[in-house]
């Protein structure tokens, strides 16, 4: 179940007229550099294939499903609606990665394990659901935007992008950035890793829009808890400089060739352990580079920017 070549953010990055942008970045492989520089070589510069936990499929189909709701009139946003969304989503989702349908596949031959399977998973979508109703009332919410697509370029030109989960906007103009983790709200002294993504796409906004977020809110579907921050001037230029740290940490490594590991708690979930020295693993050859050119209007992610906004690793 390899990733595409081309991720959904470089699918819609437009042409930075008149700037040779260094490179592109979002907080998904922000977030893979800060957590490991081997997993972010993986993926933004082997674009190794992954396989999909059921997990992170539960969350691409309950996502579809809150991004939908909205579609619908507001006294029909209801539970028992959403409920008889959930396949019409899966089907959706199956139609994009055909793929996915392998994570049912019987467990013993000629069993009936994958219909027992599929039920179960369905069955976690149906009260991650269950918890959204337990913590909003879509009822009452007329978004400004759902899954939507943003990117700025900095004074370093440095290009940022990413998708938004949904954006609120008051009638004075105060907006509230929302994203639904469909795992379990951090543990103490673990929030300012979430709230790094949050913080990225506030400075974004920030940038493009010159208003800085009010709230961002963090809606944690495994456990029903909501983590909310109000941001300021201050803590997204801290922001800023971070992910220019971070983007500079990039290209040094790609320079030296020095990606290395970083062994943590999330290397339970890696898909490459088998490739890992931690592990005793051999990572491939690195893809023979080309002499770098200048970025252009016509090629704003640069070399190894590449990213991919859709994923809940931050």
């Amino acid at each position: 179940m390899a990733t595409t070549d081309v991720s959904p953010a470089e699918r819609r990055s437009r042409p930075v007229d008149g700037v040779e942008v260094l490179g592109a970045l979002s907080p998904s492989r922000a977030g893979d550099f800060l957590t490991c520089p081997l997993l972010y070589r993986f993926r933004a510069v082997d674009r190794l294939p992954e396989q999909p936990s059921p997990h992170a499929v539960r969350g691409t189909v309950v996502h579809k499903v809150l991004e939908d709701l909205f579609d619908l009139p507001a006294a029909e946003r209801t539970p028992e609606r959403a409920l008889t969304m959930l396949p019409g989503a899966w089907e959706q989702v199956l139609a994009q990665e055909p793929l996915l349908a392998e994570l049912f596949s019987p467990v013993v031959e000629g069993g009936d394990a994958a219909d027992l399977d599929f039920d179960a998973w369905l069955a976690s979508c149906e009260a991650v659901l269950g918890t959204y109703f337990a913590l909003e009332d879509p009822r009452r919410l007329e978004p400004a935007d759902r899954e939507l697509y943003v990117e700025t370029v900095l004074d370093s030109r440095l290009l940022l992008r990413g998708f938004v989960d949904r954006l609120d906007v008051a009638p004075n103009g105060m907006i509230r950035v929302v994203d639904y983790k469909t795992g379990r709200s951090p543990g103490v002294g673990f929030e300012a890793k979430a709230l790094f993504q949050m913080k990225f796409y506030a400075l974004v906004i920030w940038r493009t829009r010159g208003v800085v977020p009010s709230v961002l809110q963090l809606v944690y579907l495994g456990n029903g808890e909501i983590l909310r921050y109000e941001p300021d001037e201050a803590d997204l230029l801290a922001t800023e400089r971070k992910v220019e740290a971070v983007w500079r940490a990039i290209r040094l490594a790609e320079e030296t060739g020095d990606w290395r590991p970083n062994p943590g708690r999330m290397c339970s979930w890696c898909s490459h352990q088998a490739i890992c020295p931690t592990y005793g693993g051999t990572p491939p050859p690195l893809p023979e580079r080309e002499p770098r050119l200048p970025a252009t209007a016509d090629d704003p992610a640069g070399d190894v920017g590449t990213d991919e906004g859709l994923a809940e690793l931050v």
